[in-house]
């Protein structure tokens, strides 16, 4: 059950910490003071879509924390499967700051969840039911869900479901294949060319980035060759200007001339001499490299014919190696699909078939499960309405064969006929607000009679007064037996049955509006209703009938236990 909860910075409510206790829970107050943004703030952590206009003008996000006490089994399993820690003491809180700029910082149990996942795990723990949501029951797309959840369809609609998307992949696949002759001739000719050109290819993965390596490496060799071809001349000459090798004959040759004059000189040109063989014997090596590397210069032609190549049929079926065999693959499975298009046809035609007939018989026992609970539906929901003030209406629950969709087989609506004399109508058609109120917690009482999480009624007595608002009050007393409820409300027939009565008020200090939530005593409760009853300038007498009003709850309490 929510134990407590604590709100920063929602709107006119500056801070509050408001402690829940079991059975029916009470709110009330003047028209404007915050009821709902106490029902917005729990609609909050609980992971609703929220506007950031909630926060609280001045202040840079709001914060909302929910703890609740006795967590059921389920729900610490619904946490396991979404990650997170469960409390060893049945605890379980959940936490939600909303900022300006409209992120989010949300919790369970301090671990870091998303919105969605306090919105999955929320589910488990509130309902929160008003005027707004019986746009629910309005609306006969709902009734099948409605039915389905009463009767326990589950196991057998997943079935049904399961064989249901089946069908329709099939289908979809005959679909794909029954192409007119001159499209098909026309794909055909597209899917053989694309399958030729990418086959000729020859494609392999990563090879565009090797040759982009190789090429790399292949132009720092061409700084090389530069450089040696460079050196090579200057070593031997060009034709136009002479060698080191020459220059330096030349000189040992004119040293030599003059030996028999200068005789030490011959050392020189000895030297001379040798160092012309080392340049000849350099150039050798420098020549052998240059042949090496020019050798290359046609792989470097290769490469860029290549990896212009795959440039074109990157453009054409995908920026990688892996995109272009992919679709690959994908034209040769299509191609194949439409040379035997006739002959998978009639293999699928049969498989649907087959299918189509088990799906009509999950179909069958679907609809023949939701007939069985139909009825005791409609009996236990007139049993319901009949308590709360509505003696002669009648309920049933219309289901009509149609086409298989998601659902099965059946459309199902919910008829009415609120006043005797009156024929059944569709009950989005006939409802007025009052009656809608007590349709809604007919249906919720027959369909959440498990204790299964918090019930939360914002003001379900809308548009219902005298005798129906006390039935009201009974159903809703009696409902807080078996699950905590909280509601809000503006009868005091209903508050008179509060196991815990919270009194909201508005004040302005400082050019600001504040919200005070404080828990009433039985006396203090007295007061509120009589002024809910007589407003503001109620006499001792009236208080008086306020206090008999909650002395006389307090004994139909007690015949319920």
């Amino acid at each position: 059950m929510l134990s407590r909860l604590n709100i920063e910075n929602i709107a006119t409510i500056s801070f509050a910490e408001v402690e829940f206790s079991k059975g029916l829970n009470i709110l009330t107050g003047e028209t404007g003071a915050g009821k709902s943004i106490l029902i917005d703030s729990i609609n909050a952590v609980s992971g609703a879509k929220t506007s950031r206009e909630i926060i609280r003008t001045g202040a840079d996000s709001a914060f909302v924390g929910a703890l609740f006490t006795d967590v059921k089994n389920a729900v610490n399993e619904k946490l396991g499967s979404l990650g997170i820690n469960s409390e060893d003491d049945g605890t379980l809180l959940m936490q939600r700051k909303i900022f300006r700029d409209g992120k989010n910082s949300c919790f369970i149990n301090g671990s870091p969840v998303t919105v969605s996942m306090l919105r999955q795990v929320a589910l488990s723990l509130i309902n929160v039911h008003g005027q707004r949501d019986s746009g629910a029951l309005l609306d006969s797309e709902n009734h099948i869900r409605f039915l389905d959840e009463y009767a326990g369809c589950s196991r057998e609609k997943e079935d049904f479901l399961i064989c249901y998307e089946k069908l329709i992949k099939i289908k979809e696949d005959i679909k794909a294949l029954s192409l007119d002759e001159a499209y098909k001739a026309r794909r055909l000719d597209l899917l053989n060319f694309q399958i030729g050109e990418l086959k000729k290819a020859g494609v392999q993965p990563g090879e565009i980035a090797a040759l982009r390596r190789k090429k790399a490496i292949l132009n720092n060799s061409l700084k090389v060759t530069e450089a040696l071809s460079k050196a090579l001349s200057q070593l031997l000459g060009d034709g136009e200007a002479p060698g080191a090798d020459s220059l330096l004959s030349g000189a040992a040759g004119q040293i030599f001339s003059v030996t028999d004059v200068a005789k030490d000189l011959a050392v020189v040109a000895e030297s001379l001499e040798n160092a012309k063989e080392s340049v000849l014997d350099a150039a050798s090596v420098i020549d052998d490299v240059l042949q090496q590397l020019t050798e290359n210069e046609d792989d470097i032609e290769e490469i860029e014919e290549r990896l212009d190549l795959l440039f074109r049929l990157s453009k054409k079926y995908g920026p990688t190696e892996e995109d272009m065999l992919r679709f690959l693959a994908d034209a040769e499975a299509e191609l194949d699909d439409i040379v035997f298009a006739d002959e998978k046809i009639e293999k699928l035609t049969a498989e649907y078939e087959k299918l189509s007939h088990e799906a009509r018989k999950k179909a069958d026992a679907l609809t023949k499960k939701r007939s069985a609970a139909a009825k005791t539906l409609a009996e236990k929901i007139v049993e319901e309405l009949r308590f709360l003030d509505m003696p002669g209406a009648r309920f049933s629950v219309f289901i009509e064969k149609r086409d298989m969709s998601e659902n099965g087989q059946d459309r199902v609506e919910f008829m009415i006929s609120a006043n005797p004399g009156e024929d059944e109508k569709p009950l989005g058609k006939v409802a007025s607000g009052g009656e809608l109120s007590r349709i809604m917690l007919a249906v919720i009482n027959v369909l959440r009679g498990d204790g299964t999480g918090s019930l939360i009624f914002d003001e379900i007595d809308q548009g219902v007064s005298g005798s129906a608002s006390g039935k009201i009050a009974l159903k809703l007393s009696s409902l807080s037996k078996s699950a905590q409820v909280l509601c809000v409300t503006h009868s005091a027939q209903i508050a008179a049955f509060a196991d815990c009565h919270l009194f909201l008020e508005k004040s302005v200090s400082g050019g600001k509006t504040y919200t005070k939530i404080t828990p009433l005593g039985k006396n203090e409760r007295a007061c509120e209703l009589a002024r809910i009853t007589y407003g503001g300038g109620y006499t001792e007498k009236q208080l008086e009938s306020a206090l008999e009003m909650i002395n006389i709850a307090d004994e139909k309490k007690n015949k319920q236990d």
